[in-house]
């Protein structure tokens, strides 16, 4: 009698179908994309909303400051707070990268969270980033999930109780303590993770550092230092790396010109924006949007590095 597959394998033998282009690929469930590349791909700076990440054939890894972080078939990767970091990918036309990767919805995550009680007091510092290892209950509602995603129906009925079964998951397990904490009004981590999501919905406006840091119920210097624990970045450096990130979505998505983009996220001048832009993503705003392009071709959603917010 033949062996049956792996769970790995019908995780792959799923993804390979889910996605089938290179890039990112739209699900049946808003909060789910699936992600493909068929070669390796160089450190990038990429962008990511709160998430997990789970990679079922290939190989990620990302950067933040001075740590690294692997995440693939054994690993998984939370980010309780939107952050820039740099990634880079190990694939192959043999062995395609396939992953897929869900937004964490904070509503329901604060609804579990205040059903599962008070957290167990942790001896950890809060993280914005970490890989954890894929136990035997978290691969099977992922598999579960590849599944139902097949069906429109199923995927529309049953798949929002399996996200937020996985979501359990991640509450109860490793890294539950640093989601819980970017909810927390009262923790620094939370009140950190607050002015994120603040500057994310209000990048193109003026941003005033000491008002944020007042918004917080911190002096300046306690916010930057608070703010450089999380993020291992300045409050204007993560602006700056915010409104650039979006700007290369509008062109690439809404083909806007690298000036109406450059306006459209807060910059007063487009000879700064281009200049911010190429030394950031290592190309003209016209050369990166032209590239980005091309590899969508076929018809992925969204720009590889970049994971817009819901």
């Amino acid at each position: 009698m033949p062996t049956p597959p792996s769970r790995q394998d019908r995780m792959i033998a799923l993804l390979g179908r889910l996605a089938p282009s290179e890039g990112y690929t739209a699900s049946a469930l808003d909060d789910v994309r699936f992600m493909r590349a068929n070669r390796a791909v160089a450190r990038v700076p990429v962008l990511y909303e709160p998430c997990i990440v789970i990679v079922c054939q290939g190989r990620k890894r990302g950067y933040l400051g001075e740590q690294s972080f692997i995440y693939d078939a054994q690993q998984f990767l939370v980010l309780s707070v939107p952050l820039p970091f740099e990634s880079e990918t190990d694939a192959s036309e043999a062995e395609p990268l396939l992953a897929l990767k869900m937004h964490i919805d904070l509503a329901v995550a604060a609804e579990l969270a205040l059903a599962l009680g008070p957290a167990p007091s942790a001896h950890t510092t809060p993280v914005s980033m970490c890989s954890t290892a894929m136990d035997e209950a978290m691969g099977d509602a992922v598999l579960r999930l590849l599944e139902v995603l097949l069906c429109p129906v199923e995927a529309r009925v049953l798949g929002p109780g399996i996200l937020r079964e996985i979501l359990y998951r991640v509450l109860t397990g490793e890294q539950g303590g640093s989601v819980r904490a970017a909810l927390a009004q009262h923790s620094q981590f939370g009140k950190i993770g607050k002015a994120l999501r603040r500057i994310h919905a209000g990048f193109s406006g003026e941003l005033d550092v000491p008002i944020l840091a007042h918004e917080a119920g911190m002096s300046v210097a306690a916010f930057h230092a608070n703010f450089k624990a999380v993020t291992q970045t300045s409050p204007i450096q993560y602006l700056k790396s915010t409104r650039l990130h979006k700007a290369r979505l509008l062109m690439v998505q809404e083909g806007m010109s690298a000036s109406s983009a450059s306006n459209r996220v807060g910059y007063e001048s487009s000879s700064q924006f281009s200049r911010e832009f190429k030394r950031f993503f290592g190309r003209s705003p016209v050369q990166e949007a032209a590239m980005m392009k091309t590899l969508l071709s076929q018809a992925p959603s969204e720009p590889p590095g970049y994971v817009s917010a819901h």
